[in-house]
C-alpha cells in the first residue's frame, strides 16, 4: 500500500494506514521520505536523550542540599578538630614540633606538596595561619562569603596537614580531598548566609574589597621569592598546572563574574558563566560520589583479603588496645562479646563491599547509609575516631534524599534563634 491518501478516502481508511517516519504532510500532499532512523536523531531517539541530559547538565545545579550538608560537615569537622588540639598546635604543626621546619623542608621538596608554613619561620607565623584556618573553616561551616572562603579552607587545611604528615587518623586524608572538590561546588546556595544575601538584594562592597585584598596578597606571595616553588605556574606531573595558575584563574573568574553581573546582568556573557559554573558543581559533585564509592569499595575488597576480617576477628583487638580504647570500660565489655563482635567484623565487609552495588536501589540505599552512618558514631565513641568517623558521615552525606535534607532542615529551622529562613 502507498504511503499517501487521497484527500476524499474515508476516515476509516485513513486511520488503517501506518504512519511514515519524517515530519507530517500536508493534508493531500506526498509525504516526504525518512530522513534517518529515529531512533538516533528522533526527539525520543538518542540526540534528543543527549540533549536532555545535557539542559540538565548545564542548566540545573544538582545536588544542592547535598552540597551544602558536605560544605557544613567538612567545615564542621575540621573546625572542631583545631579548636580540640588548639592547646597542642605548636606541638603538633608548629615551632615546637619534632617534625621540625628542615625535615618538613626536605620532604618538601621531594614530593611538591603545598604549605604555606615553611615560608617563614617563627611562631607569629605560625599562629597566623593556624587562626585564619579557624576563621576559614568557620566561615564555610556558615557559608560567608563561600567562593573565597573554600579557597582559603584549602590553603589551611594543606599547609597544616603538609606541614607533619605523620598525623592523622584517616580522617585527614578525607578533608584533604574534600577541601579540594568543594572550591568547584555552588555550595552556598542553600543553608548559608550567602543565600540569605542574595534573597535580601544586599551585595555591598566587601566582596570587592576581599577580592582586591586577596588579589594584592597572591601578587605578593607571587613575586616576594620567599613562596619558594609552591605557586609555580606549572609542575612535572599531571595536569602539569601549579597552584599559582589554579589561584589566579580563580581569582580572575571571580572578578570576572562579579563585572559581568554589575553591566549585563540577563545578557549571554552571563548566561555562559552561570552554564559553565552549574557544568564544573555538576562534575565535582559527581567526584565526591565517586570518591566515597571508592574509599567504600577499596576498603571492603582490602577487608576480604586480611585473615583476621575472613576468621572474624578483626575488631577484637583494636578493642583491647590502649590507643583505641578512650572508654575502658566499655571497650572491655564490647570485647568479651565474641559474637557481637564476629557479627560486627563481618557486617562491616559486607555494607562496605555491596555500597556500590547499592546505588542502583534507593530504598536499599538510604537503609544502608543509616546502618553504616550508624557505625560511624559507633566507631567515633568506641575507638576514639572522631575525625575519620564525623568526616566519613559528612561525605556520605552526598547521597543522602534531598527529601530526608530538606525535613531536617526545617527541624532545625523551627529551633534556630533567628527566623530568617537560610534556604
Amino acid at each position: 500500500m502507498s504511503g499517501t491518501t487521497p484527500a476524499g478516502a474515508p476516515e476509516r481508511l485513513r486511520e488503517g494506514i501506518p504512519r511514515q517516519s519524517g515530519p507530517v504532510a500536508a493534508e493531500g500532499g506526498p509525504r516526504p521520505g525518512p530522513v534517518g532512523p529515529g531512533w538516533l536523531t528522533g526527539p525520543a531517539g538518542l540526540a534528543g536523550a543527549a540533549a536532555r541530559v545535557f539542559a540538565v547538565f548545564a542548566g540545573r545545579v544538582l545536588g544542592r542540599h547535598q552540597a551544602a550538608t558536605v560544605r557544613i560537615g567538612f567545615g564542621l569537622v575540621w573546625l572542631a578538630y583545631l579548636l580540640r588540639e588548639w592547646p597542642n598546635r605548636r606541638l603538633l604543626y608548629g615551632d615546637t614540633s619534632p617534625w621540625s621546619a628542615d625535615l618538613a623542608r626536605q620532604l618538601l621538596a621531594d614530593n611538591g606538596a603545598l604549605t604555606v608554613l615553611p615560608w617563614f619561620d617563627g611562631r607569629l607565623w605560625f599562629e597566623l595561619v593556624y587562626h585564619l584556618a579557624v576563621l576559614s573553616a568557620l566561615a564555610v561551616l556558615l557559608g560567608w562569603r563561600t567562593r573565597a572562603a573554600t579557597v582559603l579552607f584549602l590553603v589551611t587545611v594543606l599547609s597544616l596537614q603538609n606541614r607533619n604528615v605523620f598525623l592523622g587518623d584517616g580522617g585527614d586524608n578525607i578533608v584533604h580531598l574534600m577541601a579540594v572538590y568543594l572550591v568547584f561546588t555552588r555550595c552556598a546556595e542553600v543553608w548559608s548566609l550567602d543565600a540569605r544575601r542574595a534573597r535580601s538584594g544586599r551585595g555591598g562592597a566587601l566582596g570587592v574589597q576581599l577580592w582586591a585584598l586577596l588579589g594584592a596578597l597572591l601578587l605578593v606571595c607571587q613575586l616576594g621569592g620567599f613562596a619558594g616553588t609552591s605557586l609555580d605556574w606549572t609542575v612535572p606531573a599531571f595536569p602539569h598546572v601549579g597552584w599559582g595558575a589554579l589561584f589566579w584563574l580563580l581569582w580572575a573568574v571571580a572578578g570576572l563574574w562579579w563585572l559581568v553581573d554589575r553591566l549585563a546582568p540577563r545578557g549571554e556573557i552571563r548566561a555562559v558563566l552561570d552554564a559553565l559554573a552549574t557544568m564544573v558543581h555538576n562534575c565535582a559533585m559527581l567526584v565526591i560520589a565517586v570518591e566515597v564509592v571508592l574509599i567504600y569499595a577499596t576498603a571492603g575488597w582490602y577487608k576480604v583479603q586480611g585473615s583476621r576480617w575472613q576468621d572474624g576477628t578483626a575488631l577484637h583487638y583494636p578493642l583491647h588496645l590502649d590507643y583505641f580504647t578512650p572508654w575502658p570500660g566499655l571497650s572491655a565489655l564490647v570485647g568479651g562479646m565474641l559474637l557481637p563482635v564476629f557479627l560486627i567484623t563481618y557486617g562491616t565487609v559486607l555494607l562496605q563491599v555491596a555500597f556500590p552495588f547499592t546505588l542502583v536501589n534507593r530504598r536499599i540505599k538510604n537503609v544502608l547509609l543509616v546502618v553504616m552512618m550508624a557505625e560511624h558514631l559507633g566507631i567515633a565513641v568506641l575507638l576514639g575516631l572522631p575525625v575519620f568517623s564525623l568526616a566519613m558521615i559528612a561525605a556520605d552525606a552526598v547521597f543522602l534524599p534531598t527529601a530526608a535534607l530538606l525535613w531536617a532542615g526545617e527541624r532545625v529551622a523551627r529551633i534556630r534563634p533567628w527566623r530568617a529562613p537560610l534556604s
